[in-house]
């Protein structure tokens, strides 16, 4: 049997990491700037994260949730703790594409409606509502075509309130920083808006911050520099740094019943364990600090690049505009300088999404690169 080849894939196979080192099999190192699209959070093998999970696989590492799971709870608290959303109830899955199906079914629950609304260049997810949600064509089969989605651009309010007065949406699904989309993000002024329209049109707000939450904008939640509250939040990327976890953070005032959202594997011990880990490395290293920190100094480095049109995004959550193309300049940074990082729908930007304790003077190795390739 052969592998199911939907990957365009780099000709580089790591076999061991450390922090922000990738060692591939030929013993060669690279820097990781990517964290495999934000999902590494604390840095690759951190100590605390190995140790944990090892001595929770020493114990038990997977049952049902038939059983209670007292690793559930402490991961439960110590992310409501961390994130100052203790008015919030957590429901544990596996990935961010199936927090996003389980948020759009809460909330068409809640309200009894169908239509989600959308943003342009959004990703959510490639399940079936999920990546509906999602602007893109080549992602969604026929079969995903049936569900109500009404997708509009970042900043045309008027289109907004004409889409959700319509009084059939369930619920509003947003990227508080977009991903793939490029590192867009609304104003304060939309996005408190739409929060304010959703509550007087009975429609739920989610906050998707699979990518952008968990410490990576500079706060725990990037929602969270805009003043508003949603209604369920989903995470999932650095929520595990690489362990399969992701979760639906969903207000206090959305009741659960049984059976109303289910998972075989999600919440099992092993996957808690890590989420801990990850929570307490956050938390003892000061790495929110860290990432709202290193923005302003990117910012600064970024700006002695005259190649360099735009910083977006904000955090650890960064691109770099360029007025060309960056498939090319990516591949000489993993080939030349050996440097990994991202890209995006919007071929022009370079995305950034390193590990959230990298220092300052990881940030001058890699513009010391980039500079090279753009010489």
């Amino acid at each position: 049997m052969e592998l199911f080849d939907v990957y365009p894939l780099y000709k580089v196979t790591p076999v061991s990491a450390q922090g922000i080192v990738v060692t591939d099999d030929k013993g060669q190192e690279y820097l990781d700037f990517y964290g495999g699209h934000a999902v590494i959070s604390i840095g690759h093998s951190h100590p605390h994260y190995v140790n944990r999970l090892k001595d929770q696989l020493d114990k038990i590492g997977f049952y049902s949730n038939a059983v209670q799971n007292p690793v559930q709870e402490a991961l439960a608290h110590k992310l409501g703790e961390l994130s100052a959303c203790e008015d919030y109830n957590l429901f544990l899955c596996n990935s961010g594409a199936e927090a996003n199906e389980n948020a759009l079914k809460l909330a068409s629950f809640q309200t009894g409606k169908s239509r989600v609304i959308s943003f342009k260049h959004g990703f959510h997810g490639r399940t079936s509502a999920a990546v509906a949600a999602t602007d893109n064509e080549k992602i969604n089969a026929p079969i995903n075509k049936q569900q109500k989605v009404t997708i509009l651009p970042f900043e045309d309010l008027a289109a907004f309130k004409t889409e959700i007065s319509k009084g059939d949406v369930c619920c509003v699904i947003i990227e508080t920083i977009q991903g793939v989309g490029g590192l867009d993000r609304p104003s304060q002024e939309f996005y408190q808006n739409i929060a304010a329209l959703c509550k007087e049109n009975g429609a739920l707000l989610i906050a998707d911050e699979v990518q952008c939450g968990y410490g990576r904008s500079g706060k725990f939640f990037a929602f969270q520099h805009y003043g508003i509250k949603p209604d369920i939040i989903t995470v999932a990327k650095g929520m595990g740094n690489g362990f399969p976890i992701g979760g639906v953070l969903i207000h206090e005032s959305i009741k659960a019943s049984y059976g109303m959202l289910g998972t075989t594997f999600g919440g099992n011990h092993l996957a808690c364990a890590a989420g801990l880990a990850v929570l307490e490395v956050i938390e003892n290293e000061n790495l929110i600090e860290n990432a709202a920190d290193l923005f302003e100094y990117f910012k600064e480095k970024a700006a002695s690049i005259p190649q360099v049109k735009r910083v977006k995004g904000m955090g650890l959550m960064l691109g770099l505009e360029f007025d060309f193309e960056v498939a090319e300049l990516r591949k000489k940074l993993i080939h030349n300088q050996h440097m990994f990082t991202g890209g995006a729908s919007d071929k022009h930007v370079l995305r950034v999404l390193p590990a959230l304790n990298i220092t300052k003077e990881n940030l001058d190795q890699f513009f010391d690169a980039l500079k090279k390739e753009l010489a």
